[in-house]
This record gives C-alpha cells, structure tokens and sequence, in this order.
C-alpha cells in the first residue's frame, strides 16, 4: 500500500487491498468521503508498474481540473487529458478524459482486447459513476462497463446510493471479480440547521438529539406579494450574517436558479466579510488573472469579488468562473451563490453549504428534491483536514414545512437507475465488429436489463395476482359436479331458449290478431322451444341456488385472463425494450441504406462515428452535401442551428442570417422531416433540433465582430452563447475527421474552428 500524508479510513484500506489483489471495486462513499485517494492508490499502482491508467469524469470542467491536479502531483509529462475538444500528451500513463470519450474509444477497439486505444492501460477509473441516473447521458456509463475489456481493472468511485450492491452485482455478470466497498461514514460528520426568518438572527439545529424535528423551528408565514418581496430581499443577507458571526464560512449558498444567484450576491455586497489582509490577497490573485484574460477587466461582477462574494452558474464566461474557482478554493471568497451544478464534484470546499429550498422547478414543474440532490449538494459542507464538523443549513420558506425538510435529511439514498437506451451509432459501431445474435448478447448484459426485475416489480405482481384470483375462482366446485364447460353449455341452452320463447310468443301474438292459429311457423317454434326446456331441465342448475355466484365467477375469471395475458405481453415487451429498440433503430438504418445484409455501409460507417444527439439526422445533413458548399462562416451558422435546443422563448435576435445558411438550413428541414416519419412508425422519439436563434451571432463571430457587441445582441447570458459556440465547436472538429467528406468541407471546417475560438470561447 503507498503512503499518503494521512491513516487511510478503512473503506479506503479495503479498496486498495482490492486493487492490490487484482480486483475491480465499486466504491460507494458520502460526498467528501475520501475516493479520490483510491483512485491515487491506482495511478501510483500504473507508475511503479509502468502500466497506464485511465481516470473518466462525467464533466469535461471536472477532467480539465484533474488533468491540472493530477499534473501538479505526478507530473505534468505523467497526465494526459482528452475531452473531445483538447488532446494533450494521449500517450502519457495517466490520461484523464470524460466517460464520452472513453466510451467512444471502446467503439473503435475491437470489443474483449485492449490493442490500440487501450494499450498498456490496466485501471480504468470511472468517477461519478452514479451519473449513470442521468437521463440524457446515463447510458455512457453502462456502455464503458459493458465494453471495459475484462483484463482491464475498473475502479468505479459512486456517491452513496441505495442499490451500489446491484450495481457492483451487476457488473460482476458482465465484467467479473468485482469487489463491493461501501461506507456511510463521513470522516466529516455533518449537522443540520434551519433558518426561520422569524429569528433572524439565529439558526437553530433542525434535529433532536434523537433524530425529532427541533419543536422550536416553526413554519414560514403565508405572506402577500409585497411582504413577501421585502421578506425576500433581507433573507440571504441575514443567513450570510448569522454564519459570519457564528464563523461558518466558506460557505457555497445553493439556489436554483442563475438569476438568483446573481441577486443574491448583489444583496451581499456590503456586508464586510474579508479582512485587510486578505483583500490585498484577493487584488493580487485578480491582477495576476486579469493579465492573461483583460476582456474580463470591465467584468460588472468584479467589485463583489473584492467583498469576497461571487455567483457560479452556467451562464457566466468560463474563465470568470476559473477565477471565482482559484479564489474560493484559496479561501478568499467567502460566500459563492451557485446553482447545484457546482455540487457535481468541482473541488470547490467550503465549511457550510446553504440550500435555498427544498423544492425547485423543472420542465414539468415544481417537484421536491430528491434525496440523492440533497445529499450531493449538502456533502460538500465540511473540509477534510480543516473542518471537525461541516454545516448544512436550509433555509425556511413558505413553500415547504419544517417537517418536510426533517423527512428530507433523514431519507436514504435513492436507487442507481438504468437509462440504457439504443442508438444509431450504437447499432452501427456493434454490427461493425459483431453478428447480430452477438449485439444482442451485450444488450442483453444492460444494467437496464439485469435490474429489469426490479423494474417490472408492479407488472409482475399484477401478473402474479391475476394469478392467484384466477386458481381461487376455479378452484370452487360445482356442488353438482358440472365442470365449467358444462355450464357455459347450459348458459348458451338457456340464452338461446330465452329467445326462441320471446319469438314464439310473438309469433302467437301476430297469428292471433289475423285470426288464425297454429301455423306452421308456430308450430315449429313452440316444438323448438319445449325441446330446449326439455334439455334445460336435465340440469341441476335451473333448481340450484349457487347459479347466480357461478355464473358471475365465470364471468370474473373472463376478465381476470383478459388481465393476465395483458399482464404477460407487457412483461415480455418490457423485458425485451431495449432489443426491440435496438431492433427498432437497426430497421431504420436498413430503409435509408446505412445497413445492407446486416453490415454497415460506408454511409453507416461514416454515421458511426458521428456524435450528436441524433447521429442519422446530422449524418443524412453531411452525406446529402448539404454543407459542401458552404463558406466557414456559413458552415459554423448551420451547425450552431443544429446544436442549438429549442429555448423556452420565441423571440429571436433582428439581425438576419446569409441567404446561403437560409437555404441549407431549408434543405435540413426536408431532411429532418422524412428522419420524423420513418422514427414515428418505428416509435423512436431522438430529438433533431434546427434553431437558428445564435446563428447570427455565430456568422458575426466568425467574421470578426468584437465580443462585446456579440452578447448585447440577445437576452441570452454570455456563459450560454459561449456554451452553444463551444458545442458547434465539437460539431465542426467531428467534420475534420469523419470519412467520405470532401477535402474541402474538412478545410472549410478546420477554419470555422480556429475562427471560433478565441477569447472569451477558448477558455476552459
């Protein structure tokens, strides 16, 4: 075991004997835990072995970070960092990358050998590996363990969920000799305050000593709009005062939303909470900063670093936020307001974590946070080696009840779910390297699939109840001995005597009125009908008094095996979604030509390689020529269209886009439309955006428009026009590589991107 400058807990000690021994380890640890020196454990294992280690992040922030780590504590010539946009030093023994890029690295090996990509590499460390929950991109993380060749060690590193046994289960059926390293300790324990504003004061510890609600925190007040407003406006800064005075700071103050972040900062800005000596400290480190990034000098939110606070959000410049980071982490900024993306694993450490509400809103509305978001966002409170205790505080609204918040803090983890879903790229990469009864053997090792069972659990017991009723009901016996057929049999004798007597009392009644009787069609009808009476009375059932409650049983078990054969075609369908979906996008693949006698062609194999959120739709764009006649500026504007999600507002910026862009962004939409019909009969959903709301901007860009008069244009933050720059970015780069382009659409592309990045978008 390599020493650290510390004891290792024994979680960690029982993940390095793991690692030791040749083994694979699911770590499941609380947020500042200690897994990262696991990871360590291993990199030190690689350099002493002369093996190489991968290290995989879900953030490519997260991975610029460790690549910068990594490099100050193994040197820089050890540490690599490939992220999709940046290849530093591929070949060095430590590469740190985003699970993205690892996963696609495993489509272009040769599935079970490590030659090529994976040469000389023995660890593969997959951090966060709780992101498999992501609905978007959750199915990334299930790809790399699937594909993982099986002589490569994985260190999976997971905050704390409910089922990390399954999970490390499930990979031991797909990647073998895994072993399971869980804890729940937190060499930082943590304790929970509240905040009610009806003591501003003072915070006040949410729980007894026996796990109760503290009876002294009592809820918020309904209050009108204006009340509410002035109420809102003092809030913040009397929590940041009360952790002042109570010497609780750093603190990181989460709420949901990027505009709040920023009031809140500005209703912080004169409190006094640096001293002397480190506002000097804070003027130096900005200096320093500001001369590698002067466009930031006029930067509206520099005078609130000075008073030592700051937002981070997503809507802010990268390096702005690289700054606040460098700051926080230094211990100069003393409150940053952020939203709970900077709980997903940025090394920014603070005392205290305060948690604005336990509700926020999504796209289908308010819903409350879930334990797994409590405990990712309240785990970054207490700073190992500087902290005895960490604080989480909550903040008491009138949208929540103290017993609410107490429920929250007491409930476990939730429970690691699949998002496993099949691709075009997914299909073509496997139909490129295996037989079509071989892709369905590794669909079939999903995690989504080895926890189906837990998956159909409300299915199955509706399957097993109908089940159940079903042998109840016929398991009562006829006190007569008739079995079932017999009286189905009786019933239709009867039914059918019912109506032959309802004719031949009509018959009867019209012969009457003429005068006449027994006709011949009386008389037949009247003979019918006492045949059937005759017949009937052979049966006990016209005289027993259980008839009505057999009758109705017949009539219950009907409906009951309508139920289960629903039941058994649905658990079937369910057990076998992601193969049909697989299928599903394979028959697609087939009608538009990209799959021919199960294999590839070269329009699917130029496809497979293509990463988008719909790969058929921007390959169909590519391969149709669409973009070949395109100048850069045009090209970036038409890609940045295709990147671009569809935004909440319709408004869109005045300026207008080339007549080119126009024309080609026309043709896209024919494309996209013949995509939408073919994905709809096969019940395929994969979004295809055109939205040309930054095109503008991009054509601009690219043409040399200063930065300043680009972000003015539109509502948008500068930190979301850098985002979706960045994404067109990735796009672009893609074209420089793919096969069967053009030379010159490649150039054109190549050029779009030097064009692009520059300062402020470079900057990660």
């Amino acid at each position: 075991m390599y020493k650290f400058d510390f004891e290792p807990d024994d979680f960690q000690k029982e993940a390095f004997d793991c690692i030791n021994n040749g083994k694979s380890v699911v770590v499941c640890a609380p947020t500042g835990a200690g897994k990262t020196c696991i990871a360590e454990h291993a990199i030190h294992r690689a350099l002493n072995e002369d093996t190489r280690l991968f290290y995989t992040t879900p953030l490519k922030a997260l991975s610029n970070q460790k690549f910068y780590d990594f490099g100050q504590k193994y040197g820089e010539g050890n540490v690599g960092l490939l992220t999709g946009d940046t290849s530093i030093n591929r070949e060095a023994p430590i590469v740190v990358m985003t699970t993205e890029v690892f996963r696609n690295m495993l489509y272009n090996t040769n599935f079970g050998n490590t030659k090529d990509n994976l040469k000389d590499v023995k660890y593969v460390v997959l951090d966060e590996v709780h992101y498999m929950n992501d609905e978007q991109r959750g199915t990334v993380w299930e790809e790399s363990i699937i594909y993982c060749p099986t002589n490569v060690q994985i260190i999976a590193l997971s905050a704390t969920v409910a089922n990390s046994q399954q999970l490390c289960d499930w990979i031991n059926t797909v990647h073998a000799g895994t072993q399971h390293v869980y804890t729940d300790f937190r060499p930082v324990p943590l304790r929970h305050y509240y905040f009610d504003s009806s003591k501003p004061f003072d915070i006040l510890p949410l729980l007894t000593p026996e796990g109760k609600l503290n009876r002294k925190i009592k809820p918020e007040k309904k209050m009108s709009f204006h009340s509410r407003q002035s109420k809102k406006q003092n809030t913040v800064k009397d929590v940041v005062n009360v952790l002042h005075k109570k010497e609780m700071l750093p603190a990181i103050y989460f709420t949901f939303s990027r505009k709040k972040c920023d009031e809140n900062m500005e209703k912080c800005a004169n409190i006094n909470l640096i001293t002397n000596e480190e506002a000097k400290q804070i003027r130096t480190e900005i200096q320093e900063f500001l001369k590698e990034h002067t466009y930031l000098e006029n930067n509206k939110n520099l005078e609130y670093l000075y008073n030592g606070v700051a937002s981070h959000h997503a809507g802010l410049l990268p390096a702005w936020k690289l700054l606040v980071e460098r700051l926080f982490q230094k211990g100069l900024i003393k409150v940053v307001f952020a939203t709970e993306t900077l709980a997903a694993g940025i090394n920014m450490p603070a005392r205290t974590t305060v948690i604005s509400a336990i509700s926020k809103r999504t796209d289908s509305g308010h819903r409350m946070l879930t334990a797994n978001e409590f405990l990712q966002m309240s785990g970054r409170a207490g700073r190992r080696g500087m902290d005895k205790i960490g604080y989480v505080v909550v903040v008491g609204t009138q949208f929540q009840t103290p017993d609410e918040v107490a429920d929250l803090v007491r409930s476990s983890s939730n429970p690691l779910e699949s998002q496993f879903s099949p691709s075009y790229s997914m299909v073509l990469n496997l139909l490129q390297n295996l037989e079509l009864d071989q892709a369905k053997e590794l669909i079939l090792k999903s995690f989504g699939y080895f926890s189906s069972n837990d998956r159909l659990k409300p299915i199955i017991t509706q399957q097993l109840n109908c089940e159940q009723t079903l042998a109840k009901l016929k398991s009562e016996k006829c006190p007569h001995g008739l079995s079932n057929e017999e009286f189905i049999e009786f019933n239709k004798l009867k039914e059918k005597y019912i109506v032959y007597r309802k004719l031949t009392r009509t018959l009867e009644k019209q012969a009457k009125q003429k005068g006449k009787k027994d006709t011949p069609e009386v008389l037949e009808y009247s003979a019918k009908t006492r045949e059937m009476r005759e017949q009937l009375q052979k049966y006990p059932c016209e005289i027993c008094r259980g008839f009505k409650k057999h009758m109705k049983n017949l009539e219950i078990i009907e409906r009951y095996e309508k139920r289960y054969k629903e039941a058994c075609k649905n658990v079937a369908k369910q057990k076998d979604i992601y193969w049909n979906k697989f299928l599903a996008h394979k028959d697609i693949l087939e009608r538009i030509g990209y799959i021919e006698n199960g294999v590839p062609t070269d329009a699917g194999v130029t496809c497979s390689m293509v990463r988008a959120e719909n790969e058929l739709f921007l390959s169909e764009i590519i391969l149709k020529g669409v973009l070949d006649e395109l100048q850069p500026y045009e090209l970036a504007s038409v890609i940045c269209a295709l990147v671009t999600e569809d935004l909440r507002s319709d408004v869109y910026p005045n300026q207008p886009i080339s007549k080119n862009t126009r024309k080609a962004l026309n043709r896209i939409k024919e494309i996209r439309k013949k995509i939408a019909i073919l994905q709809r009969d096969y019940d395929i959903t994969t979004e295809m955006y055109i939205n040309s709301y930054y095109s503008p901007l991009m054509e601009q860009w690219v043409l040399e428009t200063p930065w300043e008069d680009i972000a003015k244009q539109v509502d948008s933050s500068e930190g979301d026009i850098v985002r979706i720059f960045k994404r067109t970015v990735d796009v672009l780069r893609q074209l420089t590589i793919l096969p069967n382009l053009s030379e010159e659409l490649k150039q054109n592309a190549k050029d779009a991107i030097n064009a692009i990045l520059k300062e402020p978008v470079d900057v990660d």
